[in-house]
């Protein structure tokens, strides 16, 4: 009787578990019944740490395992003299170009499986893993990132020059980008072959890196450098663009990732979750674009390209939709260009049509919108996994 009531308050909303704590006539004596209990208060979590010293937090978990990782990478089982100059290389491509970031996309797998299983199911080894998981995901980031500074002639990324500007470094960065996105799959190999999820991971990777190459791909062919057609910039080919360039791979990958670790590997589950989950990418990227033009690089860290790179951004899109033949005309003949001057121009023409009043419109709706998914599509999955993901991105100057 104790242990169903136990599973019983193990799995009850968070809310009502220290309620059940207090109101219980039962007192547990079993060590596993009182540890199980202390979760159920809120107070703590099993954080992999499994020391009496004060819990750390995800985020220092998090910073803490990269550093093994990057010595797994580079310690492990290359350890041969002959590669003593690689292993330097692979350390500090992984150590510039991984870590900076703003996490979210990895800090989400071990927050999604937080939500997904009880506390008592957390063992110290599922948030290990967990830990690795979002790093390979940041790896991928960095991966997409390292590439796409190359392609769009990015000079800062992350408020330090793009690896390729750096001293020595050049288009020898291509083949880095390559060694980051191969160390994905030998940490995969080397952390979760055994775990009955592992296949779903390596297909979710695979078909997840497909799916933003796609986007790219169209991003790419929508607007070719030199050819300045404000034709091809439709709200229909941006939101694709959007969809398969950052939706999958930013919001969709960390939350199934968590599901299959957890167990859920129902289709319709997860696309359950892909229909919240892509309304969500596609507002970060229009938020991305937004901040490109009207944000504070010492704030982004990057300095705003999109204008001079002809761009299919949100901002264009949207201000094709809705102003005069006479301001189409001024759009034209400054769009693409990399003068200072034109790029004033299109920033003027921006405020003149009060993009940022139609952006926080849209912010507003969007945020609507995503209320609506959830409560429809998140029938038999935590509604805080999606709300955690919208807490970091709504509002956000960066």
């Amino acid at each position: 009787m104790r242990r169903l009531l136990l599973n019983c308050a193990v799995n009850a909303p968070k809310t009502f578990r220290a309620m059940w704590l207090v109101a219980s006539p039962f007192r547990f004596k079993s060590r596993a019944f009182v540890l199980c209990a202390s979760h159920l208060q809120g107070d703590t979590v099993c954080n992999g740490t499994h020391s009496k010293k004060a819990l750390l937090s995800d985020p220092q978990l998090f910073d803490a395992k990269f550093e093994e990782l990057v010595a797994e990478l580079t310690e492990g089982d290359l350890q041969y003299p002959e590669l003593a100059d690689f292993l330097n290389r692979l350390r500090e491509i992984l150590n510039y170009n991984v870590p900076g970031g703003k996490k979210n996309r990895g800090l989400s797998v071990i927050g999604s499986l937080r939500e997904l299983l009880p506390p008592c199911q957390l063992s110290q080894d599922t948030v290990q893993k967990a830990l690795v998981v979002g790093w390979c995901i940041e790896m991928l980031q960095a991966f997409f990132l390292m590439a796409d500074d190359i392609m769009d002639a990015s000079v800062t990324r992350r408020g330090q020059p793009c690896w390729y500007k750096r001293d020595g470094i050049g288009l020898d960065a291509i083949n880095d980008s390559f060694l980051v996105e191969s160390s994905i799959y030998r940490l995969l190999r080397r952390q979760c072959r055994d775990q009955p999820y592992y296949v779903h991971l390596l297909e979710l990777f695979n078909e997840v890196t497909f799916q933003t190459e796609l986007g790219q791909t169209l991003d790419l062919i929508t607007a070719p450098p030199g050819q300045i057609d404000l034709n091809r910039f439709t709200m229909e080919r941006y939101k694709t663009i959007v969809k398969y360039k950052t939706a999958f791979y930013s919001f969709y990958l960390p939350v199934a990732s968590a599901m299959y670790m957890a167990g859920i590997d129902s289709e319709e589950e997860h696309n359950n979750a892909k229909h919240i989950l892509l309304e969500m990418g596609e507002f970060f990227q229009i938020q991305d674009d937004f901040l490109d033009c009207f944000g504070d690089p010492a704030v982004t860290g990057k300095i705003g390209t999109d204008i001079q790179d002809n761009k299919c951004s949100w901002l264009v899109v949207k201000a094709l939709e809705v102003m005069t033949p006479e301001q189409r005309s001024v759009l034209e003949a400054c769009y693409g260009r990399k003068d200072e001057a034109s790029v004033a121009k299109v920033k003027e023409l921006y405020n003149a049509l009060q993009m940022p009043m139609l952006y926080n419109t849209y912010e507003e709706e969007s945020y609507q919108r995503l209320q609506k998914l959830i409560a429809q599509h998140a029938q038999n999955l935590p509604h805080s996994i999606f709300l955690n993901f919208a807490k970091k991105i709504y509002k956000r100057n960066k």
